[in-house]
């Protein structure tokens, strides 16, 4: 929107400020180049976060198991029955999937043993250095 401002001059006629089609098209120019530079480092990062979000809940669910089996002798039936028994605050969410029902739960590997051996993410994906989500 232009202003029109008068000039102590008549003879010159009014004075009109603000920005040419030119000037806005130059910044919009800017703007989506800084802004195709930061995209995809954004995007990056939250990927980053993810993976690392992962990593720490394996580790905590697999304390969680680990200390159940110390306390009790045996393993847990889900990881539902760690939250109950306080060893969890909660069932966590699996950050690639976004839910806190899609852990995989392994059983013991000597096939006997009944509970809850292990627990991977229910994810098909594939994390940043190539290796599934499933097999961390």
């Amino acid at each position: 929107m232009a202003m029109v401002c008068h000039s102590p001059d008549a003879s010159t006629g009014p004075i009109r400020r603000g920005f040419t089609l030119i000037e806005l098209l130059v910044v919009m120019a800017i703007m989506a180049t800084l802004l195709s530079i930061a995209a995809p480092r954004f995007v990056a990062s939250i990927d980053r976060a993810k993976e690392a979000a992962l990593r720490t809940n394996l580790r905590v669910l697999r304390e969680a198991i680990d200390r159940h089996r110390a306390d009790t002798g045996q393993l847990p039936d889900s990881l539902q029955r760690l939250a109950e028994a306080r060893y969890l605050r909660a069932v966590p969410v699996d950050p690639v999937t976004e839910s806190a029902t899609t852990w995989v739960l392994l059983p013991h590997p000597d096939g006997k043993t009944g509970g809850v051996f292990d627990v991977r993410s229910g994810s098909v994906g594939l994390a940043r250095d190539g290796s599934a989500f499933g097999s961390w």
